[in-house]
């Protein structure tokens, strides 16, 4: 398989969920620091996106993800998966972008995987700044959705998945493996590095302390089966390699 980190940048999260990016004149008491960094990976039989970024744009208005993906020669209608590990604003806005014909999918030929019950969830805290509404309810209306609604599963025999709880109540993690390689996605129960560096259970997450056990439990995991690590939102590292 091949890994490809699509990093849209650093940016400053404001307690108000508002994104900027990162930079000498950033103050760093309003907010907390961290990549936004989808992964797209690979293989003999797909192109799966791992969760899709906020859709960040340059300059000149242009989607750095695509960038990202124009600079390996790769393009959007290839993309065959969208793994959504679940639906906080800076992992779903990306799928979808504005045209002069109004809002359509970025991956247009890609199945897009959303677990029912962190939909559900999340249209239960309307309000809440870690949603962006808007985008959300035009993403669950595009024709390729698949729902997601058991505990654990295979989507193929490369792709496992598993609700774990943890940063949301129906936050699900994901495995891609090929030819003895194992990639593993934690998305924000393990985003940065320094998570297995300090055993803390955050107050940011809906169960700090699952959280933390899981992230216990995945080192051990990681270390034995010599997995690579793909984190979301280190300021520095996309892969880990165990």
């Amino acid at each position: 398989m091949k890994i490809i980190p699509l990093k849209e940048g650093n940016f400053l999260a404001s307690k108000t969920k508002d994104f900027s990016l990162l930079d000498t004149t950033s103050d760093l008491t309003k907010g907390l620091r961290m990549s936004i960094q989808p992964f797209l990976i690979v293989t003999e039989n797909d192109y799966i996106l791992l969760d899709a970024g906020i859709g960040w744009k340059d300059e000149n208005g242009k989607m750095v993800m695509l960038q990202k993906l124009e600079e390996e020669n790769i393009d959007p209608g290839q993309i065959t998966k969208v793994l959504f590990s679940h639906l906080h604003k800076d992992h779903i806005e990306g799928a979808i972008r504005s045209t002069e014909h109004g809002f359509e999918a970025t991956f247009p030929n890609a199945e897009l995987y959303i677990q029912k019950r962190e939909l559900d969830f999340a249209m239960e805290n309307k309000g809440n700044p870690s949603f962006d509404f808007e985008v959300l309810e035009k993403l669950i209306r595009l024709p390729n959705v698949v729902w997601m609604n058991d505990d654990q599963g295979q989507l193929t025999d490369e792709i496992s998945y598993e609700v774990v709880g943890g940063h949301t109540p129906f936050m699900q993690v994901f495995w891609i493996r090929e030819d003895g390689e194992i990639a593993f996605y934690g998305a924000d129960d393990l985003p940065q590095e320094s998570y297995l560096q300090y055993n803390v259970a955050f107050k940011t997450d809906f169960d700090g302390r699952k959280a933390m056990e899981l992230r216990q439990m995945w080192q051990k995991e990681a270390e034995e089966n010599h997995w690579k690590i793909l984190l979301y939102h280190d300021l520095k590292k996309g892969i880990i390699e165990f």
